[in-house]
C-alpha cells in the first residue's frame, strides 16, 4: 500500500509474509463497525504475531493501514493487540495462546491507578481512564503509579477484580469501541520490565508509528471512496484538483510510513521521527476528511452508512494525536537536542 496504489493491498503478498493476515483482512472487510469478528479471529490465530522491528516492519504496518482502509474499527480493535504483543516480544515474555489484549497507558485528571507490592505479589488499586474495549479483552498491558514511577503490568479482565468505572461511550465515531475508565480493586498484576521502562524503551516510538498507520489507512478508504464518486459523472475542475490533491497527499504520507519502517528495521527510529510521522499523518487525515466533505457534498455523509461510519471513525481515531501540544513537543526536542554537531535541517 505504501508502495504502489492497486486495491490489492498487501494481500497478494501476506502469504508469503505471514499466513494469517489474509483472513484477518477478509474479516475486517465484514465487520462493518463492530469489533467482536475481529476479536474472535484474533484468538484464532495460532503462534506468535509479527512485530516491528524485526525486518518487516513495512509489511505490517502496510498490513495496519490494508485494514483500516476496510474498516478502523477493526483496525483500532487489532492494533493494539499487536502493540502487546510487540511490547512483551521487547520483554522477553512469552504471548500467551488464545488471548485479546489492549494497552492502557492514558492518564486523566482525578484518575489514578496505583500498584503496590506485598509478600511478593503486586496488586492494582484505582481508576485507569481511556481503556477500549476493558469489557471484552482477556488481558492487558496497564500502567501504574509506583514509588519507582510509572511502570508497566499485564492484568487479566473479566474477573471479579476489575469493572468498567465508566460506560457512557457516547460518541458516534469508534461506536463499538468504547474507551471508559476500568476501576482495579486489588487486581493481581505482574509487571512488565521496571519503572519508567515503558516509555524509554526504543519500542515506544514504533509502536506510535504502527497507530500512524492505521490513521493513513483511514485516509486510503475516503480516498477510495472519493476516486469512486469521480468515476459517477463527469468531474469539473474543482472535483479533480481535489483529487488530485488527495493523491498527493497520500503519496508523501505513504513515503513517510515507508521511511519510518526502514528506520525502524535499524533500530534508528527515534522519538523526533516518530512525532514528524505522526503529526504528518494526521495532518493528511484532517485534510482528507476536509477534502471528501467538500468534493461529495453532504449527501454520502447522510446517506451512505460506511462512508459516514468512515468518517466518524477517523475523526475520534486521529485524536489520539494531541495536535498542535504534539507539535510543541516536537519543538522541544529539537531545542533539547544537543547530540548532533549540525542543526536538523
Amino acid at each position: 500500500m505504501f508502495s504502489r496504489g492497486d486495491r490489492a493491498d498487501a494481500a497478494d503478498q501476506e502469504g508469503t509474509w505471514w499466513a494469517s493476515a489474509p483472513h484477518l483482512l477478509d474479516v475486517a472487510a465484514g465487520c462493518k463497525g463492530h469489533a467482536t469478528p475481529i476479536l474472535h479471529a484474533l484468538k484464532q490465530i495460532e503462534g506468535e504475531l509479527p512485530v516491528p522491528g524485526n525486518g518487516s516492519t513495512r509489511q505490517l504496518w502496510e498490513f495496519f493501514a490494508s485494514v483500516a482502509a476496510l474498516d478502523l474499527v477493526a483496525a483500532r480493535t487489532l492494533e493494539p493487540h499487536f502493540d502487546a504483543a510487540a511490547i512483551l516480544h521487547q520483554a522477553d515474555m512469552p504471548w500467551p495462546q488464545a488471548t485479546t489484549w489492549g494497552v492502557f497507558a492514558a492518564e486523566a485528571p482525578g484518575q489514578r491507578l496505583e500498584a503496590s507490592r506485598f509478600s511478593g505479589q503486586w496488586t492494582l488499586t484505582g481508576i485507569k481512564p481511556w481503556c477500549s474495549l476493558a469489557g471484552e479483552l482477556t488481558h492487558a498491558l496497564i500502567s501504574a503509579h509506583t514509588s519507582q514511577g510509572r511502570q508497566l503490568f499485564m492484568i487479566e479482565l473479566g474477573g471479579p477484580e476489575t469493572e468498567l468505572a465508566d460506560s457512557s461511550w457516547v460518541s458516534r465515531g469508534l461506536q463499538d469501541v468504547p474507551s471508559g475508565s476500568l476501576r482495579c480493586m486489588d487486581t493481581p498484576a505482574q509487571p512488565v520490565g521496571e519503572a519508567g521502562w515503558y516509555l524509554e524503551r526504543s519500542g515506544f516510538a514504533v509502536g506510535g508509528v504502527g497507530v500512524a498507520a492505521c490513521w493513513f489507512g483511514g485516509a486510503v478508504g475516503l480516498f477510495r471512496h472519493l476516486l469512486g464518486t469521480a468515476r459517477t459523472r463527469e468531474p469539473d475542475q474543482l472535483a479533480l484538483a481535489w483529487l488530485g490533491e488527495a493523491d498527493r497527499l497520500l503519496a508523501s504520507g505513504a513515503a513517510m510510513l515507508e521511511r519510518a519502517a526502514e528506520l525502524a528495521d535499524r533500530e534508528q527510529l527515534g522519538p523526533r521521527q516518530a512525532a514528524q510521522t505522526r503529526g504528518e499523518i494526521a495532518r493528511i487525515c484532517e485534510r482528507m476528511i476536509h477534502i471528501s466533505g467538500h468534493a461529495t457534498g453532504p449527501g454520502p455523509l447522510a446517506l451512505d452508512e460506511e462512508h459516514a461510519r468512515r468518517v466518524a471513525d477517523l475523526s475520534i481515531y486521529i485524536r489520539q494525536h494531541h495536535a498542535t501540544r504534539d507539535d510543541a513537543a516536537l519543538g522541544r526536542m529539537l531545542l533539547e537536542d544537543r547530540s548532533k554537531e549540525q542543526e536538523p535541517w
